[in-house]
C-alpha cells in the first residue's frame, strides 16, 4: 500500500514493507548507495517509553530485514529517536513536568540501536539531539557484538521550520510545547562546531547537519574541523519549496534541483539525503 505523504510532497508516499523493498531495489538499480528509513507507526502502538521502537518485529525491524534481503549492496540507514514511537511526539523522555529528561533517554535509544542493528541495520543514526547518546549507543552496539554497525550522528539538527511537509505526513509533531530545549538555535554557529567535535571524540562515523541549504555555511565550518564523513539532509520543506514552484512554472524543477544538490557538494558535503534522489539518479545518468 502507497499513502502519498502530503501534497507539499509530491513524488513521495508513506510505503508498506513490500513496496519499500521494490522502492529500495528501484534505489538501487539507480545508482544510490544508501537508503534512510523513518516509521509511521500507528498511535495504539505508541507510549511514553517509545517500547515499540525497541520491538524486534516492529515496522523498523521487518523493513530492514525485508529489504536487506532483496538488495546486494545497499546501505540501510535506520532512524534512532524516540518521536515516532513516543505519546509525547517528542525525540526524548517527558516528564510529568514537561521537561525533556536527557539521561532517561539515552538507554531507550541504546535498546533502540542494538534492535535495528539486530534486524540487519548497516549504519543508526540518533536524530534526537540528546548530549551523550553517541557514546552510549556506540558502547551498547559493542557491547552486544555489533562493533561493524556504523553510527551516523545527527551532530548539527537546527530546530527548523523547514521540517513542517515531513512532520505533517507523518503526524509526528510534538504532542505538546515544542524542540528548541534541544534542537539548536539557527542563529547559533559556535554550537555547531562543538557538538560535531564532541559527536567525533564520542565514536561518531559520519556527521549530519540539517537542514541543508539554510546552513551551507556550517557545512562548510564542520567540514573544516572534522575528518569524519559530512552527510547533509535537504529536508522536506526545501524539496517542497522546488516543487511548488516548478508546478507554478516559476522555476525549472530538474535545474534547481541538481543546482541545489552541487551547493552541497560545494560546501563539503561527502553524502546528500534528499527526497529527490531518484529524480538526481536519473538526471544524472
Amino acid at each position: 500500500m502507497a499513502t502519498p505523504m502530503s501534497p507539499a510532497m509530491p513524488g513521495c508516499a508513506r510505503l508498506s514493507i513490500d513496496l519499500a523493498v521494490a522502492k529500495a531495489q528501484e534505489a538501487e538499480a539507480a545508482g544510490i548507495c544508501g537508503v534512510a528509513i523513518f516509521p509511521c507507526v500507528e498511535d495504539a502502538k505508541k507510549c511514553k517509553f517509545a517500547e515499540e521502537g525497541a520491538n524486534d518485529d516492529g515496522l523498523m525491524q521487518q523493513s530492514v530485514r525485508a529489504i536487506k534481503a532483496a538488495t546486494s549492496n545497499l546501505l540501510v540507514i535506520t532512524d534512532v529517536a524516540m518521536d515516532p514511537y513516543s505519546s509525547d511526539g517528542h525525540d526524548g523522555f517527558v516528564t510529568e513536568a514537561g521537561e525533556i529528561c536527557n539521561d532517561t533517554t539515552l538507554p531507550i535509544l541504546c535498546k533502540m540501536a542494538v534492535s535495528q542493528a539486530r534486524a540487519g541495520a548497516d549504519m543508526v543514526a540518533p536524530s534526537d539531539m540528546m548530549d551523550g547518546r553517541v557514546g552510549a549507543i556506540r558502547a551498547a552496539l559493542d557491547a552486544a557484538g555489533f562493533t561493524h554497525v556504523s553510527i551516523l550522528s545527527y551532530s548539527t539538527k537546527y530546530c527548523s521550520a523547514f521540517y513542517g511537509p515531513f512532520r505533517h505526513a507523518l503526524d509526528s509533531a510534538p504532542r505538546g510545547g515544542d524542540k528548541k530545549t534541544y534542537q539548536m538555535d539557527p542563529g547559533n554557529r559556535i554550537e555547531a562546531i562543538r557538538e560535531s567535535l564532541l559527536d567525533q571524540q564520542e565514536g561518531a562515523d559520519w556527521l549530519m547537519v540539517k537542514p541543508g541549504l539554510p546552513y551551507l555555511d556550517i557545512v562548510r565550518e564542520v567540514r573544516d574541523r572534522v575528518h569524519l564523513p559530512i552527510a547533509v539532509y535537504h529536508v522536506s520543506g526545501e524539496y517542497s519549496m522546488l516543487r511548488a514552484a516548478a508546478k507554478e512554472g516559476w522555476i525549472d524543477y530538474n535545474a534547481c534541483l541538481i543546482e541545489a544538490l552541487t551547493c552541497f557538494r560545494r560546501a563539503g558535503a561527502n553524502v546528500i539525503f534528499t527526497y529527490g534522489a531518484l529524480d538526481a539518479a536519473a538526471l544524472l545518468k
